[in-house]
């Protein structure tokens, strides 16, 4: 997703000077925004640290380096026809189904992506409200609650306070974009270990190797009864699968050549998109898409934070100790 925003404006001056302008116009509209940083204020993890890197001559700008760290949210938060048709919310309300830490290292050669069980249960911190107010700091609530009472913001703020690292960024993409993305690019391939039969997704694929449309690529990201043992965590593995196989399918796509199918792939992106305010331009988006020309898919590691099942509880887990904190660490 992140590359392929890298590449809309070369698209743009494909299409011509005249359609250009109104391109980057209607993409850049598309993207809404929160300002997470003005509403959390400084009580926050502190950001990575920045070193300059050598610069060949002494009046040269030094290029900073600095690892990132992104939550990646998936939700049915733009509520509406096409997303309730495909297993989402109603307008009355939203979920965050999945919740990714993307972490980026210095040189944008490699990234580690965190799945965070949204069964796990959390101290869910005091979160302040768009209306005014904030919400009640909560105990062993579900981790996904957080995005239910207090949107991108309690969401942010909840992460952060699990595993003391900075979310230098937000970014959420909704149900029906994602199917979108997928049908843009033409579908995707996907290797599944194990016969899926799940009614609440109405999935039914044999264990191989498919190639799925959107639709179908969306009902695989949300199964869970249909495997394992029809827990959070064995969706998480099929989440995780396919991030790869977007990936993949994005750098075997050469979009710069076909700029009818690069226009939808960045249409499906943007029109899907809930940012922070530091990634709501078109050319945020695109300078942090450039940076990861060189990230290749066997460069991405996925993992799950580490969890035990509750104690007060069988369908819910709890984080892993100390191997949890060991994984954050790392990322900090």
């Amino acid at each position: 997703m992140l590359k392929t925003a890298g590449l809309v404006l070369a698209g743009a001056l494909v299409l011509g000077t005249g359609a250009a302008g109104w391109v980057f116009w209607h993409l850049n509209d598309n993207i809404q925004s929160v300002d997470i940083d003005s509403a959390l204020g400084d009580d926050r993890p502190p950001r990575a640290v920045t070193t300059p890197s050598p610069s060949a001559g002494a009046s040269a700008s030094p290029l900073p380096t600095n690892s990132l760290n992104i939550l990646v949210l998936g939700s049915d938060s733009r509520s509406g026809e096409e997303n309730q048709e495909l297993g989402g919310g109603s307008s009355a309300g939203a979920r965050s189904d999945t919740a990714m830490v993307v972490h980026l290292d210095a040189g944008r050669t490699s990234a580690t992506v965190v799945s965070i069980p949204r069964d796990t249960l959390v101290t869910r911190p005091s979160c302040p409200l768009s209306s005014g107010g904030s919400t009640a700091v909560a105990y062993r609530a579900m981790f996904n609650s957080a995005y239910s009472v207090g949107g991108p913001v309690c969401a942010v703020k909840t992460v952060e306070s699990i595993t003391d690292v900075r979310m230098d960024h937000y970014i959420e993409i909704d149900f029906s974009g994602f199917a979108k993305l997928v049908d843009a690019l033409g579908g995707v391939t996907v290797t599944t270990d194990e016969d899926i039969d799940d009614e609440s997704s109405h999935l039914t694929l044999e264990a191989g190797t498919h190639h799925l449309d959107g639709k179908t690529a969306l009902a695989l990201a949300r199964t869970r009864h249909g495997i394992g043992d029809g827990s959070d965590l064995g969706r998480i593995g099929l989440q995780q699968k396919l991030v790869k196989a977007l990936l993949e399918q994005i750098s075997s796509t050469d979009l710069l050549t076909d700029p009818t199918r690069l226009y939808q792939v960045a249409d499906a992106v943007t029109g899907s998109l809930t940012t922070d305010t530091g990634l709501d331009s078109l050319s945020e988006l695109m300078s942090l898409g450039e940076s990861l020309k060189g990230l290749s898919s066997q460069e991405v590691k996925t993992v799950m934070m580490p969890v035990v099942p509750a104690a007060s509880d069988a369908n819910r887990v709890v984080a892993d100790e100390p191997e949890a904190s060991e994984l954050w660490e790392s990322l900090r």
